[in-house]
């Protein structure tokens, strides 16, 4: 009985030994942990330049989170070697490199909101520890605001930073900034411990985590003008703006009907010229500023990639002022399953009042043949529905069928086979059609009056708190009325196409060109069934919206397609496309 009972002891501390963190029972602890010591002197001057490490002592067990993304060191420490703790929780943080560091220079590790108790996940948020290796601890600093110019996030959802460079004859962008602070969840930022000088500040989202700017991916803001740091500044305000892609060829890839070319950027011209001999019946197409380069041709006609892939070459030059090619090849195989075919663009089987029937297809459309269409009221087998149908003048992709649509009506459109062609195709199967005419009063509208619109043209735009475009109209003035929307919460924004080139040019931070003109308005828009509302917006009003005020994006305020593709701001294929009418994207 002894020996059970003294293994039983012996078992129960072995346990309580093994065990990091507080005793089980007693209030919740509800404080983040404290900074007790370092081994840099607290005067954290005239530290030696070939200190190899920073170690910082807490009250209580810590762990470090996303350490790599949270932890920003500015002037940066490139060959960090090690990071303590990694798995196991400590009482103290180490941080320990290979690099000398330079002199005169005060250092400063910002951490974000890495470090927290071990117990009750307490984070030490925005933890700073700064040291010089100079006479004196630099201490001007720079705060203000960033926010996303086209999106609304909710609390959180940011990857922001903020940065400054040096401002000297060349500044290599592809590297950290000298400065670098991590932006809050309400959009704060404040660089700390600066030295005097003119630097040039960048916002960006970082979403990679890299502390480096990456164009054409993630967004950015930025002031053309120095920042001119002679004493502390506040109140600086940036705002994010999606960003010019360099332009660079990609790759090629098997499509239907021929073969697609892919960029990064938007090339305003492209040429492609083939370079296989079986290869002389073919067709390009490329809109200005569009990113992808389709070229048509008869894979059976011109046996190309029947019995097995076939190496296909093709020279190409991109925006390029000299008349060289480039070269591109793809292996080819010939996809029977890809024959073309059409498909309804509408998003569902109601067709909204005042709306276009869209027939859709994966090939450019070049001719139709509605002649030999049958189109009458479902179950009507006797009479027929005058209708007629074109290709859609800004979407070569789809076709348009206007008829004298009654609400409540069923209808069917049956489109034979063979009756939709492209440049070597034609549709293999017949198709029937089945929708509904749906009623005026499923759905409402709304007005906007503008203070201070823009002289130019713009896009205005409804989005659901996703950054899903549902409908948008390209036009000028300052009033604006969209009918016949589907009932919802929207976002509504902006965008100027200050140039009118039916583009909305992104920012070039290398270059200081800024983005074209943004709005987001200050409040959701609420669309209510036979509501006709009004919506007086000031474009000079700097009220923000409040993401806490959005609903979550739901599948029945989604509008029906125009355009093939969605509206990526990045990519303006639809944007370019834009007409005064309503239009709808889905």
């Amino acid at each position: 009985m002894k020996k059970i009972l003294f293994l039983v002891v012996i078992g129960f501390l072995l346990q309580s030994c093994a065990r990091v963190g507080s005793p089980v029972g007693g209030s919740k602890d509800t404080l983040a942990p404290k900074f007790l010591s370092s081994n840099i002197d607290t005067t954290r001057i005239n530290v030696p330049r070939d200190i190899k490490e920073l170690r910082l002592d807490f009250d209580e067990y810590v762990t470090l989170k996303d350490i790599n993304k949270n932890l920003n060191i500015s002037p940066p420490i490139n060959n960090i070697k090690r990071i303590i703790p990694s798995n196991i929780a400590n009482k103290f943080v180490l941080i320990q490199w290979t690099d000398t560091l330079q002199a005169n220079t005060t250092y400063n590790f910002n951490f974000g909101n890495a470090i927290s108790d071990n117990n009750e996940n307490n984070i030490l948020r925005y933890f700073n520890f700064a040291f010089s290796t100079g006479p004196k601890l630099d201490d001007l600093y720079i705060s203000g605001d960033v926010r996303d110019a086209l999106s609304v996030k909710k609390a959180g959802e940011n990857k922001f930073v903020v940065g400054l460079y040096p401002v000297k004859d060349t500044i290599d962008y592809k590297k950290k900034p000298y400065y670098i602070t991590k932006v809050d969840d309400d959009g704060y930022f404040e660089l700390s411990y600066l030295a005097p000088g003119k630097y040039r500040i960048i916002a960006f989202d970082d979403d990679n985590g890299n502390s480096i700017y990456d164009p054409g991916k993630e967004k950015v803001g930025f002031q053309k003008d120095p920042v001119v740091v002679e004493q502390s500044v506040s109140g600086l305000n940036l705002k994010l703006y999606p960003s010019k892609k360099p332009l660079k060829y990609l790759e090629m890839k098997d499509a239907p009907g021929g073969v697609v070319m892919t960029f990064q950027g938007q090339p305003n011209t492209v040429k492609v010229v083939p370079q296989n001999e079986k290869l002389t019946d073919y067709k390009v197409t490329h809109t200005p500023k569009s990113d992808s380069v389709r070229i048509w041709f008869d894979a059976v006609k011109s046996n190309i990639g029947q019995t097995a892939p076939e190496n296909l070459k093709f020279g190409y030059n991109a925006d390029s002022k000299k008349d060289t090619l480039y070269n591109a090849s793809l292996f080819y195989r010939y996809n029977a399953k890809t024959a073309m075919d059409v498909n309804s663009a509408n998003g569902g089987s109601l067709l909204p009042p005042l709306e276009d029937f869209k027939i859709s297809s994966e090939y450019y459309i070049d001719r139709i043949s509605p002649e030999k269409w049958t189109f009458r009221i479902a179950g009507d087998t006797l009479n027929t529905v005058p209708f007629t149908a074109k290709i859609s003048d800004t979407n070569p992709y789809q076709i348009l069928v206007k008829a004298d649509f009654t609400a409540g009506k069923k209808y069917q459109l049956i489109v034979p086979k063979e009756t939709v062609s492209s440049f070597y195709a034609r549709n293999y199967q017949s198709k029937r059609f089945d929708f509904e005419a749906d009623k005026v009063e499923n759905y409402g509208s709304v007005t906007f009056k503008l203070q201070n619109a823009p002289s130019a043209s713009y896009w205005i735009q409804l989005v659901d708190s996703s950054d899903k475009v549902l409908y948008q109209k390209y036009t000028k003035g300052s009033e604006v009325k969209f009918n016949i929307l589907r009932p919802g919460e929207y976002i509504v924004r902006i965008l100027v196409d200050n140039n009118e080139n039916r583009y909305w040019d992104e920012a070039d931070f290398q270059n200081g060109i800024f983005a074209e003109d943004a709005y987001i308005y200050y409040k959701p828009v609420i669309v209510r069934p036979l509501w006709d509302s009004n919506e007086d917006w000031d474009l000079k009003d700097t009220r923000v919206l409040d993401p806490s005020k959005l609903s979550a994006p739901k599948n029945n305020t989604a509008a029906p397609e125009r355009d093939p593709k969605n509206l990526d701001l990045n990519n303006n294929d639809n944007l370019r496309n834009g007409n005064s009418a309503l239009t709808p994207v889905r």
